[in-house]
């Protein structure tokens, strides 16, 4: 999150994409810091629920790390120490799966790969779930092609009962996407941030 936000530009070297990003201000930050929450942002460029960017990389996903402290060490668990208990969990992961065409090779059909997304996107709330317990709201964002996905796997976590999975629609309009390789820019998150806050703003949050 926050990927080459601060660029100047859309084309980046390496080094540039770096050197210009921050998620300190992406919209995850700011949306927290307009709410007065502590926040936790859990990133990794390019992966994607069970796609990664361009199909790189075939062997892991976002979900092989996310349940890491030590990213590079295999089979670590991080142990919450009961003191971290989110009031709210926003997910958005699919653009990584969706937004590049399926390379000869790669095991998908686009049904193949909407239903191995839906499949792993339910498994993945429910892992939220089990962690956080029944108190946390979780917001499974969608936008573009895969956003119709995100809204059936939400609507199927409602039918089973689970009515602190809500849906949010991330409207890009007025977005600029400057940062580097088409990212969000320091703007965009900015805009982004305040439409999350207003949506979230209404919703509960107990504890």
């Amino acid at each position: 999150m926050g990927y080459g936000n601060l660029s100047t530009s859309r084309d980046c070297t390496s080094d540039q994409v770096k050197r210009t990003t921050n998620a300190d201000v992406s919209y995850g930050a700011l949306t927290a810091r307009q709410l007065n929450a502590d926040y936790q942002i859990n990133g990794y460029s390019g992966l994607g629920m069970v796609r990664n960017y361009n199909g790189g990389s075939p062997d892991v996903t976002y979900r092989t790390f996310y349940d890491r402290a030590l990213l590079n060490v295999s089979g670590d668990v991080w142990q919450n120490p009961g003191t971290w208990r989110p009031q709210l969990v926003v997910v958005n992961l699919g653009t990584n799966d969706f937004s590049t065409a399926v390379n000869p090779g790669e095991p998908w059909t686009p049904d193949r790969l909407a239903a191995a997304y839906r499949s792993a996107y339910g498994d993945f709330l429910q892992n939220l779930r089990t962690r956080y317990g029944a108190a946390t709201t979780i917001v499974a964002v969608g936008t573009g092609q895969f956003a119709g996905q995100v809204q059936q796997v939400v609507k199927a976590r409602d039918d089973a009962g689970d009515s602190r999975v809500r849906y949010w629609f991330l409207d890009d309009s007025d977005l600029d996407f400057l940062g580097c390789h088409w990212h969000y820019s320091a703007h965009d998150d900015r805009v982004i941030s305040d439409r999350l806050t207003s949506f979230v703003a209404g919703l509960p949050m107990g504890r």
